[in-house]
């Protein structure tokens, strides 16, 4: 249904209405919409998330598993399903902060322990911002993935080494505050702006 009818089109009436069921069982096993939005990511794209993230030897090991984690999360989805959740958590910033937080890292943010032990093994400057991650690895996958584009680990090692591991490095060094990226669960969002009025 997110797929279909997008965030706001998901309601326990009509969830209610697909499971021939009554909106009463719902709402005796989820007190909010996003709450069932959230377990039916759990049962679904992000089962393999709900297993903790291994640490590798390198932040390229590190970078090559987050990715892989957040390809596979994508691919378990169809591609608009995958663009309405995120959509969803550009409607609902909260929404995407409880989905890391209960099935576990989807591969869409770089946690901070990432950061701290590559800068621990001198691989990255101190004052790395997550920004380039979060910007640009989830929503190239899910383009690549919308177009029927391969996504493999040459791919993915070539993100990694040309354009990440260079931005991430290159992020200390900026004097400017990075914005948070798309994926962060927190971008800014453009405002909107007032209806015109005509003449």
């Amino acid at each position: 249904m997110l797929g279909e009818h997008g965030y706001e089109g998901v309601t326990f009436e009509a969830v209610a209405r697909r499971c021939q069921t009554s909106k009463a069982s719902l709402y005796r096993r989820w007190s909010s919409k996003r709450d069932m939005v959230i377990a039916a990511v759990k049962a679904g794209p992000a089962q393999e998330s709900t297993t903790g993230l291994p640490h590798g030897a390198s932040l390229r090991e590190d970078l090559l598993m987050l990715c892989g984690r957040l390809e596979r999360t994508m691919a378990a989805a169809d591609s608009s399903t995958a663009m309405m959740l995120l959509q969803a958590g550009l409607e609902d910033p909260e929404l995407c902060d409880a989905i890391e937080e209960s099935v576990g890292p989807t591969g869409a943010r770089l946690p901070q322990p990432i950061i701290d032990a590559a800068v621990a093994r001198g691989e990255l400057p101190e004052g790395v911002s997550p920004f380039a991650f979060e910007e640009v690895v989830g929503a190239v996958l899910l383009l690549r993935r919308a177009n029927g584009l391969l996504v493999d680990e040459e791919y993915l090692s070539a993100l990694i080494d040309t354009v990440i591991v260079p931005a991430l490095a290159a992020s200390a060094a900026s004097t400017a505050t990075l914005p948070a990226g798309i994926f962060s669960g927190h971008p800014e969002t453009r405002p909107t702006d007032p209806p015109q009025e005509t003449p």
